[in-house]
């Protein structure tokens, strides 16, 4: 399954992400955080659903955190996020107002089954399959969130990019 294992390595190598100083570990963690909070901003002027996006929260670290795994894929992040977004907003319409935690039960399992079948596993969308299950507000709430993975997204090539630059950094001496 590419979406477990990191990118660019054959299924019997797996090296872990070599540590980087403790200022180029903050430097790479400050643009998720940044990004997060920019889409928090966003939200706040959109909808009233700020629940909604804490799992972009936890997606924004696992970015930092590895960049190059295959959990961190662009395609992965996006369909297991807006998939889990529509399953869990389905689940709340069908099964929400009567029983909520069978509701919430039967999104996270589907969620899960597909992400394993579809071959995009992205972990923290099961949080928000769960969190559209239990309140789901309306369609245009589907929408908000789409926006905020379409940010989300563009932060892994960001996030590339700069653990591109300080590989580069760290290669040439300075002076």
């Amino acid at each position: 399954m590419d979406s477990l294992k990191p990118i660019g390595t054959n299924e019997t190598q797996t090296a872990p992400r070599r540590r980087l100083s403790l200022r180029d570990e903050f430097m790479l963690a400050m643009l998720p955080t940044f990004v997060v909070l920019a889409v928090f901003l966003l939200v706040e002027f959109v909808s009233n659903q700020r629940l909604l996006f804490a799992s972009l929260a936890s997606s924004a670290f696992l970015i930092y955190l590895d960049p190059q795994h295959g959990t961190n894929r662009v395609r992965t992040l996006v369909l297991s996020q807006l998939l889990a977004a529509v399953i869990g907003f389905g689940a709340y319409k069908a099964l929400g107002s009567t029983s909520p935690y069978v509701a919430g039960g039967v999104a996270m399992v589907v969620t899960i089954t597909l992400m394993i079948t579809l071959d995009a596993v992205h972990p923290p969308a099961v949080s928000t399959s769960l969190a559209f299950a239990f309140r789901a507000g309306d369609e245009s709430s589907i929408v908000t969130f789409a926006a905020a993975v379409a940010v989300t997204a563009m932060l892994v090539g960001m996030q590339r990019a700069a653990v591109w630059a300080l590989a580069r950094r760290a290669l040439v001496p300075e002076r």
